[in-house]
Parts: structure tokens; C-alpha cells; sequence
């Protein structure tokens, strides 16, 4: 599927049961390719290489606990101090942004309090900053480079 992001080198395999997988470089294991793991690869990829976040520092399936629950952060970017700095959300490309995507990644920085929050169904990408003073978000034009977050 043809995405809003730049090609890179997928590692695909097929399964004898005829299930296909993907290679993530960040959990060093193949996963179960789905139109939103696809999304993630080619994100994270993006992430690493036009915007050069350290991999040592970017996490896929990050877990926090929500109101008791156990819940899972679709890739986070940690800083340099250990502390959350980035939590992306990832859709199937078919699935709209919609305000439901934004409240479900604004209910995880409760937890996770990163000053970015990106929204991306591969498609169509948001990013918004979090004003930890006021508690509100801005929307920004772009993805910010690495050195500049």
C-alpha cells in the first residue's frame, strides 16, 4: 500500500499458514504485518532517518498503566534525561483521524506527559505540543527534527 512517506528497505516474509510478517528493527522481531504495523514501520523509519531520532532512544509498544488498565503506546521517543518526549498514535490508512484518535493519545499523556504528540494513518500526520504550564495543545507544522525537540 502506497503511503505519504518514503520507501525503505521492508523486511517481509510469508509464513507456511500463509500469514505475513514484518521485521521491526525496534523490537528486533518479525510481527504480524497489518495496515497499521505498516503505517508504523515506514513512520518509525522516517522518524530514524529524515528527522534522526536515535533508535536507542525510540520504543515500539510501549506499555502504561490507564486508570488501572494496561494500555500500549504505539511508539514512544524518549529524551536524552529518560522522560517521554514524543507518543505516536498510528491508524490503518483507511481509518480517519478523527478527534477520538487525538482524545485516545491526550488520554495516554496523562500518564506518559511527552511534549509532542503525533497522529499519523500513513496518510494524513499530525503533531501537536503539549504546554505542560497551561495544559493545552498546539498544533505545528511539522514533525520537529530530533535537535530540535
Amino acid at each position: 500500500m502506497q503511503l505519504n512517506l518514503p520507501e525503505y528497505g521492508a523486511r517481509v516474509r510469508r509464513l507456511a499458514d500463509g500469514s505475513v510478517q514484518i521485521y521491526d528493527d525496534l523490537r528486533r522481531k518479525f510481527v504480524a504485518l497489518t495496515p497499521e504495523e505498516w503505517v508504523r514501520q515506514h513512520f518509525v523509519h522516517w522518524l530514524l532517518d529524515a528527522k534522526r531520532y536515535p533508535a536507542g532512544l525510540t520504543a515500539n509498544e510501549v506499555g502504561l498503566r490507564l486508570n488501572g488498565t494496561l494500555r500500549r503506546c504505539d511508539t514512544v521517543v524518549f529524551g536524552t534525561d529518560g522522560r517521554p518526549a514524543v507518543v505516536v498514535e498510528y491508524k490503518a490508512p483507511e481509518v480517519a483521524i478523527t478527534q477520538r484518535v487525538f482524545d485516545q493519545i491526550a488520554r495516554y499523556n496523562l500518564v506518559m506527559q511527552a511534549d509532542y504528540l503525533i497522529v499519523s494513518n500513513g496518510l494524513d500526520h499530525y503533531c501537536c505540543r503539549y504546554d505542560h504550564a497551561t495544559g493545552r495543545y498546539a498544533f505545528v507544522r511539522e514533525v520537529p527534527a530530533w535537535e530540535n525537540l
